[in-house]
């Protein structure tokens, strides 16, 4: 019996040696699980969310209509001054005539074509921009000032005529297109001519502008 009471006794300490401290701090017995090297859950709503949900900007087509025969791109750079536009990003739009009846603009971002609206609203409304689709934007070649064309060029005229009228300019003869245009003085003859550079064609518009195709006078038009 002696020897029961004994190990009874022995268990009663080593149960007591097993109690928690209350002396030490409760952090000291927290379960070793939360200090897990593996990564957490992210919280709805962090930065990172935040960041991901910003849409992503891209460009932005407008027309631009309002525009006359002597409206040039540079008017429409310093009309829309401080929204970064260059040259390249403005395309004129031409109806059948040749006339200009638009002005397409590229704008990097809908931010900017925003702030276009407003410079517009400023200046007093001379010009009404609308957003387009990029298609819009494809359909229209740029000339960029680098192409002429001939007005007046009389029905019977052959591309040789064409080419004497031309003589003396450097211009791509490839590119040389005649065709018929309704306009206010009635149906004309035309002649559409691409030039290396804006240079050349300006060289060609100076010389052969009022100039004669065998019996015509014919005027020269810069395509931008």
């Amino acid at each position: 019996m002696s020897k029961l009471i004994r190990a009874a006794m022995k268990l009663s300490r080593l149960m007591e040696t097993a109690r928690p401290n209350p002396r030490l701090p409760s952090t000291f017995f927290i379960s070793p699980k939360l200090f897990s090297t593996e990564a957490s859950e992210p919280i709805l709503g962090s930065t990172n969310d935040q960041f991901l949900r910003t849409p992503p900007t891209g460009l932005v087509y407008g027309k631009l209509t309002s525009i006359t025969k002597h409206t040039t791109k540079s008017d429409i750079i310093n009309l829309l001054e401080g929204c970064n536009l260059n040259l390249e990003n403005l395309k004129v739009e031409y109806g059948r005539s040749y006339l200009p009846v638009s002005m397409m603009v590229e704008f990097p971002s809908r931010t900017v074509f925003d702030a276009a609206i407003r410079a517009i609203s400023r200046k007093g409304r001379l010009y009404n921009l609308t957003k387009v689709d990029k298609s819009d934007w494809d359909t229209h070649a740029p000339y960029d000032g680098k192409a002429i064309l001939l007005h007046g060029i009389p029905r019977n005229a052959l591309m040789d005529d064409v080419e004497r009228t031309l003589s003396g300019c450097l211009y791509d003869s490839s590119s040389v297109q005649m065709f018929v245009r309704p306009t206010s003085q009635g149906p004309i003859r035309m002649a559409l001519v691409r030039f290396p550079s804006q240079a050349l064609a300006m060289h060609a518009y100076i010389t052969k502008n009022r100039g004669f195709c065998l019996n015509n006078q014919i005027t020269v038009q810069i395509l931008y």
